[in-house]
Formats: structure tokens, C-alpha cells, sequence
């Protein structure tokens, strides 16, 4: 009964919010009208730009270039009956169109995914397998996103899988001003294997799973209700969003493309293995320009490998948080971490959890006035500043604790002793 209940959950919000974008930009074909992405331009750009392709891959120049020949319908049906998969990869005039959309109109993506792809993939493959699904699906964020974590659709579907905010959220991504799990890779990754998990214990069928990924399920369960309940794909296919046609060939196209790239003179961007990383558990506020300045990091750098904390700030006096460093940096980190988070705080975090009363500044003043002669000392405890020390003393802010003490400079660490109001 449990199960159910979820599952009519997830039915639900795919009716009341569909999944994914269903719109496109029409392509006649011969059989069909043939609707891409209207997203997949700008992922393109935003992939091209982002900070691993800048730093990580190299696009190779050919001499000589000269576009590949299409190959024919039995080698296209003969090579996509090779790859041992165990979703169905069917061919017909669509499937040919997106896979020509691919090696053709849109090489130059291509080699940019075929050269980052192992950023993504073995972690991918890895929470597949976990879940038991089959690998392939992993060719779903070609379609999705291009491999750019940072996408976003118009519609406001975000990261490697595309989740809509309400999707996201019912599998327990955190999203919010601050942070947005979405572009997390990892943990988007296991949610949209939970997700497709649910899907195929509702249609028992990969390529129903894969459309009302797209398009939702309640737009899957309303085509296979006009198709006199049918639940083939094809059988259906006339009565899904029109995106949502060119989804599943897409997949398919995906497929052949990143396993046959060579027959079609693709050339995979250069890339250099990223340096090795390692993930350490933030529990104070902590904002990136604090761990830039004090590590010296590149902070393009810092938002690469931590895409989910959307404004720079990672909010940890609410609960851990994880931040990926470069290996190199972070012992760096367990070593200075008081002196980041203590680094220009009263700049970055200028968020005030009190304010007194109008009525009252005037008093306030003469009050702080009188008492600011008369101090104690205070030792100064694991992870605090002069912020955190100052929200103590009512009346008194970070500036007036730092004037207090004759320093500039807001590093404390732990055992120091400094001056405060004696109230």
C-alpha cells in the first residue's frame, strides 16, 4: 500500500507539472514533424564556456576537415543491434534524423561531450548500477543537459538530469535561495535513478519510462488512454507532446552517436584528468570568496566542482554541508578554516538577526556609550568570530568589538583572548 501511494504521489506531480519542456522548434522530416530542444543552443553554450572545458579539454583542429558521408539504413539497424543493451534501440526514419541531428548539424557538441564524458559517466554508471538499472540511461543527460550541470531550461528545469523544481524537491532534493541540488551531480544523479526506478514499476517498459521522463506521466497515461491502451511507444507515439516524439529517438541517436562517433570522423576534445579532489563537511557560514582569498583557490574553480551553492555561499550554521576542494587545498582547509570563516565577514555576510527598535536607537547609543569603557576579556572558543562573539553583547556589532581590540583584521583562533563590553 506504501508503494502505492507513492506512486500516485509521483503520478500526480507530473500531471499537475510536467517533467520536462515540451516544446520545440520544428524540423520537417519525411514522415514527421521534427522538434529538437529549443535549450539545446544555449547548453551548448554555457558547456563551451564553463570552466572544465576551459581548463580541462582542448578541441583538435583538423586539417583538412571534410564532412563524413551518412551511412545507410542497414548500418545504422545493423550497428544498433551490436550495443549490448538492454533498452530497446529500434531504427526508423526519426531515429535516422536525430542521429544525422548528432554527427552532422551538432558535431561540435559531440566532441565537447565526448571529451568530458569521463567526468560524469563512471559516477553515473556507478549509482545505476547501484540501483540496478541499465547503463545506457546514463546517455539520457546527452539529451537532457549536454553534460552541463549548470543547465537551465527556459521553463526552469536545472542540472545534468533537467529536474523541474516540484520533482526535485518529492525526491528529496534541497532547493532554496541558497542551494539547489539539482546541479549537484552526484546527488541529482541518485534521485533521477530513484525517479526512473518509480517510472518502470508504473509502465514496466524503458521507453515509456524514458517519454514520461520527458514529458510526464500523465501525459504517457492520457497518450496510451487515446491509443485504446496501448503501451508501445510507437503504438502511442502520435498522441505524446510533440517534443516528446523526438525524445526517445533522441535517446536512441545518443546512443549510436557516443559508441560509432569514429565511423563519422568525430574527434573527441583533448582533456587532462582533473585534479584529484577531496570533499570536507562545512558547519559554519562560509562564503567562497573567503575560502578564494585565504587558500588562494580560483573561485571559478570552487564553483565548478561545487555547482549546487547557486549565490557562493554554503549556509553551514543550519546543518554540514559538503564542499569539494582540489586535494592539494584541502588540508589547507582543516588547518585555516577559523581564518576563513572569520575572513572579511562583516562584508560578506551583512544579514542582521536582530535590529532594535526604532524607539530605542537613541538610548541605545548613550548605553553603549557609557558601558564601552568598562571591558573583560573573553577566550575565544573553536569557530567563532568576532560576528558570532559580538551577537552577545546586545547593542554591539563586529566593528565595535574590532575597534574595541585596536586590530584591523577579523582572524581569531581558538584560546585567543580579546576584550569585550562588560555588561
Amino acid at each position: 500500500m506504501k508503494k502505492t501511494i507513492v506512486l500516485l504521489g509521483l503520478i500526480f506531480i507530473y500531471t499537475s507539472a510536467q517533467a520536462q519542456d515540451t516544446t520545440g522548434q520544428g524540423l520537417e522530416t519525411a514522415d514527421t514533424t521534427f522538434s529538437i530542444p529549443e535549450d539545446w543552443d544555449a547548453n551548448l553554450d554555457k558547456l563551451v564556456n564553463s570552466w572544465y572545458v576551459k581548463h580541462y579539454t582542448t578541441k583538435i583542429n583538423h586539417e583538412g576537415y571534410q564532412d563524413n558521408t551518412p551511412a545507410d539504413d542497414t548500418t545504422y539497424i545493423e550497428r544498433l543491434s551490436k550495443l549490448p543493451n538492454i533498452i530497446e534501440l529500434p531504427y526508423n526514419n526519426t531515429v535516422r534524423q536525430c542521429i544525422e541531428l548528432y554527427v552532422n548539424r551538432r558535431r561540435d557538441l559531440v566532441e565537447y561531450m565526448l571529451g568530458i564524458e569521463s567526468f560524469y559517466f563512471p559516477m553515473i554508471e556507478e549509482t545505476l548500477d547501484k540501483y540496478d538499472l541499465p547503463l545506457e540511461l546514463k546517455y539520457m543527460t546527452i539529451v537532457e543537459s549536454a553534460l552541463n550541470p549548470t543547465a537551465l531550461s527556459r521553463k526552469g528545469a536545472s542540472g545534468l538530469w533537467q529536474f523541474i523544481l516540484s520533482t526535485g524537491k518529492f525526491y528529496g532534493l534541497e532547493i532554496n535561495s541558497l542551494i539547489d541540488e539539482r546541479r549537484d551531480p552526484v546527488k541529482s544523479t541518485d534521485a533521477a535513478c530513484r525517479h526512473l526506478k518509480d517510472l518502470f514499476d508504473i509502465y514496466g517498459d524503458w521507453n515509456l519510462v524514458i517519454a514520461a521522463y520527458n514529458c510526464g506521466a500523465g501525459n504517457v497515461n492520457k497518450a496510451i488512454r487515446r491509443a485504446n491502451g496501448k503501451t508501445d511507444f510507437w503504438k502511442i507515439y502520435q498522441f505524446l507532446p510533440k517534443e516528446t516524439r523526438t525524445y526517445v529517438p533522441l535517446f536512441i541517436a545518443a546512443n549510436y552517436t557516443m559508441n560509432y562517433y569514429a565511423y563519422h570522423q568525430l574527434y573527441p576534445a583533448q582533456t587532462k584528468a582533473p585534479a584529484a579532489v577531496d570533499t570536507v563537511m562545512i558547519t559554519q557560514p562560509m562564503h567562497f570568496d573567503q575560502i578564494s582569498n585565504i587558500l588562494n583557490i580560483d573561485k571559478e574553480e570552487l564553483k565548478a566542482l561545487n555547482p549546487q551553492y547557486k549565490k557562493d555561499i554554503i549556509p553551514g550554521n543550519r546543518k554540514p554541508y559538503a564542499l569539494v576542494l582540489p586535494a592539494s587545498h584541502a588540508y589547507a582547509f582543516a588547518e585555516k578554516e577559523n581564518d576563513i570563516a572569520n575572513y572579511n565577514i562583516e562584508n560578506l555576510f551583512t544579514n542582521r538577526s536582530i535590529v532594535d527598535d526604532a524607539s530605542k536607537q537613541t538610548m541605545r547609543g548613550k548605553t553603549q556609550a557609557k558601558s564601552i569603557n568598562r571591558t573583560s576579556q573573553y577566550k575565544v572558543k573553536a569557530g567563532e568570530s568576532y560576528y558570532t562573539i559580538a551577537r552577545r553583547f546586545p547593542g554591539y556589532d563586529t566593528t565595535d568589538l574590532m575597534r574595541l581590540n585596536n586590530t584591523r583584521s577579523s582572524a581569531l583562533k581558538k584560546g585567543q583572548y580579546i576584550k569585550v563590553p562588560k555588561i
